[in-house]
């Protein structure tokens, strides 16, 4: 439905005036993302201590700010009207907006329109050239054009260059399907080449409301303990659990420490796992969501520390200003961001590891990969969400980073959905949502090839901004100069 379901939007916003315009695209977005993120209620209502109330009030807030996106989209349409190419910088302008949301205000690139497609491996292989803003840009672009082929075709100054947009919105799919197809094809027949590691993901189901209780500590370690040997008679290279795993501050040697230590020793492999982290400095303590790297031996071999944490989930905002928003949200963390991203290093392997949120960051994937990374991790918490719509989203986004990279993705999800995901971006197993799971797989690894996505960034969102902010520059001078 994506391909399509812009168009009573933009049959909407025909001959409406600018606050119009706008107010339609507001009413629109308000619609998609109360619907969409919905499970922010459930985040903060369940286990962030807030009553319903001021949970709803909160997301609501989110959403009056995410619909501002939609109702500059729609005033940018409606001012596009008698412009040649309309249909392709309709979808210049939406892209632009994305990469804008994606980015303003540390970023909420949740669900945006490109992810939709992520069931369709030959349409998503282009996001290893222009991220996911490039499907982006073909679903916006179809919009448009069966909307001008539909209603607004018979217009004198469209129908001149309505054929040349067919053409070019034609040729781009062309090219997209080619170069699907030879991307699925090429790595079809290189399976089963080239270096692999067993690897397994411990999913523990651990319920949230306890997680962090004491009294609960041994017992999370002898689920984890349970299922972890269980995996003996696979061997596995390397064994992944989820974020914050480990409930304690593993970085203290109590006897907590020991018995994981114990764990990564018997298992014979190398142990992946969040804990939180602390470290002084200068008479501050400063706290961290990381990610532990254990050897078979039981020692220490690399940590990484989150460097993109979620904003009022793991620290405030201008918290020196906001002194009261500890008092709205208790359950607010007050962590640091880490220094840096670098992989975890394993004899022949290097692994990127994503906390949670940062799955959604395809920065941060890139990032790792141009250290060495050869493998991406992905260690989440999802039982925040609840059994909402979110996990779904969550795993659907993190697909992309395999496909942008080329890097298979190991996710480990406290409550699911833990996955296995390969470079063509095809989930090869998946858990389920609140149950224990184990997975094993035989993970094949990617090359020390950068793709021009991992190498560039987001050069085509830079070039559609660029094309965006010259035609709108050069009306605004036609018109200035047309007055005088």
């Amino acid at each position: 439905m994506a391909w399509f379901a812009l168009v009573p939007l933009l049959k909407a916003l025909e001959n409406e005036s600018p606050f119009n315009a706008f107010r339609l695209g507001f009413i629109a977005g308000l619609a998609h993302y109360l619907t969409l993120v919905y499970w922010i209620v459930t985040v903060l209502a369940t286990y962030g201590g807030l009553n319903v109330p001021v949970s709803l009030g909160i997301m609501l807030l989110l959403c009056l700010y995410l619909s501002l996106y939609p109702a500059l989209f729609a005033l940018l349409f409606n001012y596009l009207k008698d412009s040649r190419l309309r249909s392709l910088l309709t979808a210049g302008v939406w892209v632009s907006l994305e990469y804008m949301r994606a980015h303003l205000l540390t970023g909420f690139p949740w669900c945006l329109l490109g992810y939709s497609q992520f069931r369709h491996p030959i349409l998503i292989q282009i996001a290893d050239t222009v991220g996911v803003y490039g499907l982006s840009f073909l679903i916006v672009g179809s919009n448009a054009l069966i909307y001008a082929l539909i209603f607004n075709s018979q217009s004198k100054s469209r129908k001149r260059y309505l054929g040349l947009e067919i053409s070019v919105m034609l040729l781009l799919f062309v090219l997209t399907l080619t170069y699907g197809n030879y991307r699925l094809s090429e790595y079809e027949g290189k399976s089963g080449e080239g270096k692999s590691v067993r690897a397994a993901i411990v999913q523990g189901n651990v319920d949230q409301s306890v997680k962090w209780n004491p009294a609960f500590q041994e017992e999370t370690l002898d689920r984890y303990r349970r299922m972890t040997l269980a995996l003996r008679d696979f061997r596995p290279r390397i064994i992944v659990w989820p974020e914050t795993a480990v409930p304690f501050f593993f970085q203290d040697n109590s006897h907590l420490t020991e018995e994981v230590l114990d764990i990564a020793r018997e298992s014979g492999a190398y142990l992946i796992f969040g804990s939180p982290a602390y470290k002084e400095e200068m008479s501050r303590i400063r706290y961290y969501n990381r990610v532990f790297l254990l050897s078979p031996m039981g020692r220490l071999a690399g940590h990484y520390d989150k460097v993109h944490l979620v904003p009022f989930g793991e620290y405030v905002p201008l918290k020196r200003f906001l002194p009261f928003v500890h008092r709205l949200v208790p359950a607010a963390g007050d962590f640091d961001q880490g220094k840096e991203i670098s992989p975890l290093k394993i004899p022949g392997l290097s692994a990127g590891a994503l906390v949670c949120y940062e799955a959604i960051f395809p920065e941060i994937s890139r990032e790792h990969v141009k250290k060495g990374a050869n493998i991406l991790v992905n260690l989440t918490n999802d039982a925040w969400f609840g059994m909402t719509s979110a996990p779904y989203q969550h795993l659907i986004m993190s697909l992309f980073r395999a496909v942008e990279t080329r890097r298979p993705l190991i996710r480990a999800a406290n409550t699911g959905f833990s996955a296995f995901i390969d470079k063509r971006g095809e989930i090869i197993s998946r858990g389920d949502l609140f149950r224990e799971e184990v997975l094993m797989e035989e993970v094949g690894l990617g090359d020390n090839t950068l793709t021009f996505y991992t190498r560039y960034g987001d050069v085509f969102a830079y070039l559609l901004i660029l094309i965006c902010l010259i035609k709108f520059f050069s009306e605004l001078c036609y018109h200035l100069f047309r007055r005088d």
